[in-house]
């Protein structure tokens, strides 16, 4: 089903496009001959080829695991590219909070998987008014203590639908998550027994336990996945419901499809990575199993931001126009790409770029950057430009996209 994409119109608020672009709604932008050299920097700009190769790959992979895919949403909180994930088979949406939920209700998006536990009474009568306004809708969230469960069952109370509530177990040293394969049984039996909940499977987040790819990690992230099945397998399910059996950040994944697949025989086993539709230069180019480990393709990084030498005060010293307010910071710099050098410290506007040897720029010039971890990168736009290839001489702005931050 067709979601409903935002397409505003463009003006002085929409950072990254041109003056000549007000008036245009967004959906006029593929017929309005821009290109890169005509959007002011700093700029995002996001790749067509590179979202469609890595679609394909992690949606053929998934298939070929027996696993489903709710890629995780807050990742870009763009409907247009939603509905990319959607198009290529995604069983749903993952979000992160009931605000983020409402958002995907909004837009079409029939199955939402709130990846957290909601606790705020407020919201949860809200999804109820969801649910029973639209009987075609699933919505799902996560509960980790038996006072959770409780806040739940009270705004739910006199609903007209269930809440579709999942056990979230986690572990030691882990995020959110009971600590106990026990203590997730108490909760669930919480869950069965709340009118207006019904306990609908077990969730977790793997990505705690694995700071890397290594053999401890491994093994530890694999411990952790088997206690989701010991869980699992200790609850009973109200007859006719297929339960969900839920992990998966966009570094494990390949360990959850091997673990849990297992499972699939009578549960939807289901994904929520989100980061593989962007990828990046950075931490999931490291992280990734997709390429050798997963048996396919490597991913592409699928964003680029652009920014312009404004001054170069010292020898092998320049500062450029992008800074925190504009790109990524949270797990690694921005990395140069079309010179030689690296960037050292981002200032709220200004990053500072110290060239390698013999490498220069000059004032003016306009240096591509590799980004890294893009849930920190979209929710500094609120349009993103798609181009058509980053290794043009000057690509040509085939669309845009507008993200819900």
């Amino acid at each position: 089903m067709p979601l409903q994409i935002p397409d505003p119109v463009l003006g002085a608020w929409t950072k990254g496009f041109p003056a000549r672009a007000a008036g245009l709604r967004l959906s006029d932008v593929p017929g309005a001959g821009l290109h890169l050299s005509d959007l002011p920097t700093p700029v995002l700009t996001v790749h067509e080829d590179a979202l469609a190769h890595n679609e394909e790959t992690v949606f053929a992979w998934a298939q070929e695991q027996g696993v489903l895919l709710a890629p995780h949403g807050k990742t870009t909180m763009a409907p247009a590219l939603w509905q990319r994930l959607l198009d290529a088979g995604a069983w749903g949406i993952s979000v992160a909070t009931p605000w983020q939920a409402e958002v995907a209700v909004d837009a079409g998006v029939a199955t939402v998987l709130i990846a957290n536990a909601v606790t705020d009474p407020a919201a949860v009568r809200r999804l109820g008014e969801m649910l029973a306004d639209d009987e075609g809708l699933r919505v799902l969230c996560w509960a980790d203590s038996v006072e959770g469960v409780a806040i739940l069952a009270a705004a739910m109370a006199g609903a007209a639908r269930p809440l579709d509530v999942l056990v979230e177990l986690g572990g030691a040293q882990g995020r959110t998550g009971a600590r106990t394969v026990d203590e997730g049984e108490r909760i669930a039996h919480a869950i069965a027994a709340a009118p207006g909940l019904r306990l609908a499977g077990v969730a977790g987040y793997e990505g705690p336990f694995g700071p890397d790819r290594g053999d401890a990690s491994i093994a530890a992230v694999d411990s952790y996945l088997r206690t989701l099945i010991e869980l699992h397998s200790r609850l009973v399910y109200a007859s006719g419901l297929r339960p969900v059996l839920s992990a998966g950040g966009s570094a494990f994944p390949d360990r959850v499809a091997a673990v849990l697949a297992t499972q699939g025989h009578d549960t939807d086993v289901v994904l929520r990575s989100g980061a593989f539709q962007i990828h990046d230069d950075g931490f999931y180019s490291r992280m990734s199993p997709f390429g050798q480990v997963a048996g396919t393709a490597p991913l592409r990084s699928a964003m680029h931001a652009w920014s312009r030498v404004l001054s170069q005060p010292e020898d092998r010293l320049a500062l450029l126009d992008a800074g925190r307010r504009d790109v990524p910071f949270d797990l690694d710099l921005p990395v140069p790409q079309t010179v030689a050098g690296e960037v050292t410290a981002l200032n709220d506007q200004h990053a500072f770029l110290r060239l390698g040897e013999g490498a220069t720029v000059a004032v003016g010039e306009v240096v591509r950057l590799g980004l890294s971890h893009p849930c920190t990168a979209f929710d500094k736009w609120r349009v993103v430009a798609v181009i058509d290839d980053p290794d043009a001489v000057d690509p040509r702005v085939i669309g845009a996209v507008a993200t819900c931050f």
